[in-house]
């Protein structure tokens, strides 16, 4: 199972990127800067949430009803006219579902590293949340997950596995933040003073799912 990272760089990834750099008016690059660092986070989150049972029959439930994958069927219309404040009101409610009370300091970190003011975060991730549950949903209908185990292990495998220690660890870091931005410092110091063979952030994400 490719990862979620792979999916960016696919073909339906360069829509997605280029879909909500135009619907939240932010740079193209800088728009596919926060979604490589966000989604692994997001999923990450969910995978923490999905870890108690009430947490994983929500996300199930979820994913076989309003999140079906069906939102990936007509990203063209989804982006074509500006994207609706339906949309943007239900990721609004995923971010706040999956982060709770982390969401601003998540917001804060990813915007720091990624030179865009939280606000202008928040607004990205509105706008991809929804599709990121639907990339979820499709894959639950594909791999016919039917319980938390399987949703556990999906996510797993979306995220790399157990394999990427620390990778996993900086996920850990970015979830446990408080935006106070002494975490950026020290998830700074982590990823590029101790990562510089793989490039760095870039290279650290990259590898998350990087066939390992």
């Amino acid at each position: 199972m490719s990862g979620i990272l792979d999916l960016l760089n696919s073909d339906l990834g360069k829509t997605i990127i280029s879909g909500v750099s135009g619907s939240t008016g932010t740079d193209q690059n800088k728009t596919s800067s926060v979604l490589t660092m966000a989604l692994p986070v997001l999923m990450k989150a969910m995978q923490r949430n999905a870890s108690t049972p009430q947490g994983a029959e929500g996300l199930m439930s979820a994913l076989s009803n309003k999140h079906d994958g069906s939102i990936l069927d007509n990203l063209g219309g989804l982006f074509g006219g500006g994207v609706d404040d339906g949309v943007k009101n239900d990721g609004d409610k995923i971010l706040g579902h999956v982060l709770g009370q982390k969401r601003q300091g998540v917001e804060q970190v990813i915007g720091q590293k990624s030179g865009l003011d939280a606000g202008s975060v928040g607004n990205i991730l509105k706008v991809a949340a929804p599709i990121l549950m639907g990339v979820l949903g499709k894959q639950t209908r594909q791999n016919n997950v039917s319980s938390s185990n399987d949703l556990g292990g999906l996510l797993g495998g979306l995220l790399g596995g157990s394999s990427a220690k620390q990778e996993q660890s900086f996920l850990e870091s970015i979830l446990d933040a408080d935006g106070d931005g002494s975490i950026v410092d020290d998830v700074a110091g982590m990823v590029l003073g101790g990562s510089k063979k793989k490039g760095g952030l870039g290279g650290l994400l990259g590898g998350l799912f990087g066939g390992k």
